[in-house]
């Protein structure tokens, strides 16, 4: 073998050790590289094979041709005579393929060096390949670093044999890291890329939280508490749901550990970002009122087809139920995954006082029928109008077919008038009484009280003025027979003088 490839045998071994790439797929590098050393020093056209022998430690070549008839030889490149042939094999026949070893010594110092940088170049292949593999396997896993350098804001981390990238949006806003300073993320994706494998990391998703609490808490690594859910905006606030397959085991607990000790480190290692911790439930409406917390809720009014919520809370817990600029309803949303919608009890109040006055404008509507319509999903005689007899079926009291179809025509027949004449809806009264029962339905009949009192009032205003109008006449009647008596008087005292 010659000199330039005599080291190629010898670094085979220590390659695999240095780098920890198998030793058959340095051998299969270096086959690659004499292959293409040799075919640049012969030619494609010849037919030459590479291989590698254990015993002498030297990668062998050999040229193969073909056994042709002496007489019908062409092409020494690719030919051999059968006279020839027969002089190498005893047993060689028309056909077959002679091989034949071909010295190293002939393939110079350009090829050889040319089949240097092809083994280097698949060793490194074979090595980002190991490297990619491993980080394969822990995608999904905390990785740990030394923060080197900002490359277009992304943090750049050594992993040590590798480095990894945090882009901006994985970071937690207002986060700082220094070069040298230590820092961990959440693998989350790993990429074969041309430059090799591209390692991601995160710090804002959800997971990473995840992760941390399965770290620093034994019940839920050890599968006894599970995380169902979590929500987050990284660097301010997260809320994750915790259950417990272990009765005897209180999630919340394990999770907060002694005097807060467990979620105290990892709001720590997220910048001090605040974790609420609530029990899920298989119950999507108690789930909500657990995921609101510390909001009160008096209400939920659940639409599981469209995945909505209407959560009703008192009116001093609005603002906490919605949270510092929508915070709270956003996190509990994304947790349980409905839309949630937050209202306070006078509004719902109010909201049902105007649907029960609106459906009381069709004829012959009673307020117990009203509510019924309203409990059912009907807000107005215009839903009414544009149902289906079916539909108004499942309420209480029209379970017949026709009777269901009247109700129908009539508020058909009333939103018709409304179009034909051009008149506004008739509105129930903005505000409710305050003795009126929340969600009661009887805010029709107390309008209807309130309307009453008034009249009654300026019934007695004008009773007081009338008796007012009297007493003033009577005063004049008064005033004028004691002038007139007076007058007389004087008459009379003249008379007598």
């Amino acid at each position: 073998m010659s000199e330039q490839f005599s080291s190629l045998a010898k670094i085979i071994e220590q390659v695999g050790k240095d780098r920890g790439i198998e030793k058959q797929l340095v051998i299969d590098a270096v086959i690659q590289g004499m292959l293409v050393a040799a075919r640049k020093k012969y030619g494609t056209y010849r037919e030459i094979e590479a291989q590698y022998n254990e015993e002498t430690g030297d990668v062998e070549l050999y040229e193969f041709k073909e056994v042709v008839n002496d007489e019908d030889f062409i092409d020494d490149q690719v030919e051999i005579k059968y006279s020839e042939a027969l002089e190498l094999d005893p047993e060689a026949q028309l056909n077959d393929s002679i091989g034949s070893k071909l010295e190293t010594d002939d393939l110079g110092r350009i090829a050889a060096q040319t089949a240097k940088q092809i083994i280097t170049q698949k060793v490194r292949d074979a090595e980002r390949e190991i490297i990619f593999n491993e980080f394969e396997t822990r995608k999904g896993d905390i990785g740990s670093g030394i923060a080197r350098r900002v490359e277009r804001r992304a943090i750049v981390v050594d992993l040590g044999r590798i480095e990894a990238h945090i882009p901006p949006r994985e970071q937690i806003p207002g986060e700082v890291f220094k070069p040298g300073d230590r820092i961990q993320g959440f693998i989350s994706d790993v990429r074969q890329t041309n430059r090799g494998p591209q390692i991601i990391m995160t710090r804002a998703g959800e997971d990473y939280l995840i992760k941390l609490f399965e770290l620093e808490v034994p019940e839920i690594y050890d599968g006894i508490v599970e995380i169902i859910a979590a929500a987050r905006e990284p660097g301010q606030r997260a809320k994750i749901a915790v259950y417990s397959k272990d009765s005897a085991v209180d999630p919340v607990g394990a999770c907060v550990g002694m005097k807060g000790s467990r979620v105290q480190n990892i709001v720590s290692e997220l910048s001090g970002e605040k974790i609420d911790i609530v029990i899920w439930d298989e119950d999507p409406a108690q789930f909500a009122c657990n995921a609101l917390a510390p909001a009160e809720i008096s209400k939920v009014f659940l639409d599981e087809e469209n995945k909505e919520m209407e959560v009703v809370v008192p009116d001093g817990q609005l603002s906490l139920a919605i949270g510092k600029k929508g915070q709270n309803v956003r996190l509990a949303a994304k947790l349980t995954g409905y839309k949630l919608d937050i209202t306070s009890e006078s509004a719902i109040t109010q909201k049902t006082a105007e649907a029960i006055f609106n459906l009381m404008l069709v004829p012959d509507m009673t307020e117990t029928m009203a509510q019924n319509l309203y409990q059912c999903g009907f807000a107005s005689f215009k839903d009414l109008a544009e149902s289906a007899p079916g539909e108004v079926q499942v309420v209480p009291g029209y379970e017949e077919e026709s009777v269901a179809a009247d109700l129908i025509q009539k508020a058909q027949d009333l939103l018709q008038k409304y179009v034909d004449s051009g008149e506004e809806i008739p509105q129930a009264p903005t505000k409710a009484p305050t003795s009126a029962p929340a969600a009661s339905g009887g805010m029709a009949k107390a309008a209807a009280d309130e309307m009453l009192k008034a009249e009654l009032a300026a019934l007695d205003s004008s009773n007081e003025e009338t008796a007012a109008e009297e007493s003033a006449v009577e005063e004049v009647v008064v005033t004028e027979e004691a002038a007139t008596s007076e007058a007389a008087s004087e008459e009379t005292e003249e008379t007598q003088a």
